[in-house]
């Protein structure tokens, strides 16, 4: 059924044994997260799902920032989070924090949430592709706020939906409306009723504006075709029920919004009333803020019983209310279902070398969980970068790099990781600490403040720059710089690059006095 590689998961954060819901769907037990402790929501009984019930939170004490990090195949995904608080630790204080997928700021929770979000909990959803073989859902704390989630699903799903060929995978269609004229809420989690891509459709009627006064539900007396095709997949019940207006009147959404961003909308209809039998029975207009965009007639395009969808995208829209008016022309207007996301662009990320050789690093120094060394060290950069490390773009601005870190304050038991030598950008490393240098040689309590580290590293290729000089060097020697202030810098490092007769794994000592 599907022409495209499918990879699923079902994560019931802070759940302790896999199951399988009422609607056949397998949910595993809490994994892939960086930290945090599992949690209970005050009131289990008025939640009718067990994955709703138990939730993973991230006191400061794991860090300001900690992630789920799960492997998958590259690919676009849709994630859908199912975020509660209702009271689980006791304190009536609902925290604030970001929420990003994949290094990109896409939800903000700002205490106090809304009460009935707070008590009975909310989904939230977008697509985004990942490209590296990892799905990073990270959470930040505000202030000493202790971040939380009780779901976390994950579904591959077609590369080329929603118009990726234009949008492009450098951005996340975050959903601000998925709306099902005509029937109440529906969908994975919801019935059983089947969504490929896991997605659940809401009902219109809260969104309809009060100038939708004449208007009708309607139900199709048979099947329509075309539905469930690449590469939206979007489901047959959704255009197995539609919202009519009554005579002249239009039809009228009206969809809270954040200003400044674009729009992609998409709009379905089919034509299941048995009396419109040719083209130009029904036509009518598509009015965006006041903008008329498009003029439509679904029998003209498909014919009766057959679904239609048609996509628009608002630029830079100046207002918090998205309005969308169907005008009549010829008889009626008649709409099934809207889809409304916001186009983010995604966020830089660091440079894969980088995030490796800093995951090393954080290994090696063994990095406490306090720091919050979790996910991509230099994004979003909304947020600040891991404790102690600076990242600016690269020179053609499209990733990020790391450029300086400092651990001098922090008490690191450890060693360097010779993957270090990937930071080809690193200009400032200072770090006090017991650490055991490259090929295991011991430094003891030593102060290390490089400006640019050495071609001896792995990925390096240049010569060796202190941060008040630069020189190439011999084995045999010790070099010595006395300077006005005090201050040791010693590092035993693998020798390369000279003229003399050593190989790779000479070992030269410097002392910076």
């Amino acid at each position: 059924m599907y022409t495209f590689a499918y990879t699923a998961y079902h994560i019931d954060c802070g759940g302790p044994t896999n199951f399988t819901d009422k609607f056949n769907t397998t949910w595993l037990s809490d994994r892939f997260y960086t930290g945090g402790t599992i949690g209970l929501v005050s009131e289990p009984l008025r939640f009718q799902s067990l994955q709703e019930k138990t939730l993973r939170f991230f006191p400061i004490s794991s860090g300001k920032k900690n992630c789920y990090i799960v492997p998958v195949p590259s690919g676009r995904y849709f994630v859908r989070t199912f975020t509660v608080y209702d009271n689980y630790d006791g304190k009536s204080s609902t925290p604030s924090f970001d929420l990003s997928v994949e290094g990109t700021l896409v939800f903000s929770w700002r205490s106090p949430w809304p009460a009935e979000i707070s008590r009975s909990g909310a989904y939230s959803d977008l697509f985004a592709f990942v490209s590296d073989g990892e799905a990073d859902v990270c959470f930040y704390s505000i202030a000493t706020d202790s971040p939380v989630i009780a779901s976390l699903e994950l579904i591959q799903v077609d590369p080329a939906s929603y118009d990726s060929a234009s949008i492009g995978n450098h951005s996340v269609l975050v959903n601000y409306g998925r709306l099902s004229s005509g029937s109440e809420q529906w969908g994975p989690g919801f019935s059983n009723d089947t969504d490929v891509f896991g997605r659940s459709w809401q009902s219109g009627a809260e969104f309809r504006s009060p100038n939708s006064v004449g208007i009708k539900a309607v139900s199709a007396i048979r099947n329509v075709i075309n539905t469930d095709q690449r590469p939206n997949y979007f489901p047959a019940k959704l255009y197995q029920t539609a919202l009519m207006a009554i005579g002249n009147s239009a039809l009228e959404y009206e969809l809270p919004v954040d200003a400044k961003l674009d729009y992609l909308m998409w709009f379905h209809f089919a034509e299941i009333d048995v009396s419109v039998t040719k083209p130009g029975q029904r036509v009518f207009d598509v009015v965006v803020n006041d903008k008329n965009v498009s003029r439509v007639d679904i029998y003209k395009q498909v014919g009766s019983f057959a679904a239609y969808s048609w996509h628009y995208t608002v630029n830079n829209l100046s207002s918090s209310l998205l309005s969308v008016k169907l005008v009549p022309v010829v008889g009626a207007p008649l709409i099934c279902g809207l889809e409304n996301y916001a186009i983010v662009l995604a966020d830089l990320s660091t440079v894969l070398d980088q995030v490796i050789a800093m995951r090393a690093l954080k290994e090696s120094l063994r990095v406490p969980v306090r720091m919050g060394w979790n996910g991509d060290p230099c994004t979003p950069t909304n947020w600040d970068a891991w404790e102690g490390v600076t990242c600016h773009p690269n020179k053609d601005e499209t990733a990020l790099v790391v450029s300086q870190i400092d651990l001098g304050s922090q008490g690191l038991k450890g060693y360097i990781s010779d993957q270090i030598g990937c930071l080809t950008n690193l200009v400032s490393l200072a770090t006090y600490c017991c650490v055991m240098g490259l090929y295991g040689s011991m430094l003891s309590k030593v102060l290390t403040n490089i400006v640019l580290v050495s071609p001896f590293f792995q990925c390096f290729r240049q010569q060796i720059k202190w941060k008040y000089f630069s020189f190439w060097y011999h084995v045999s020697e010790t070099i010595s710089v006395q300077k006005s202030w005090r201050a040791y810098c010693s590092m035993l490092l693998p020798y390369s690059g000279h003229t003399g007769n050593f190989n790779s794994s000479s070992m030269v000592m410097i002392t910076l006095g």
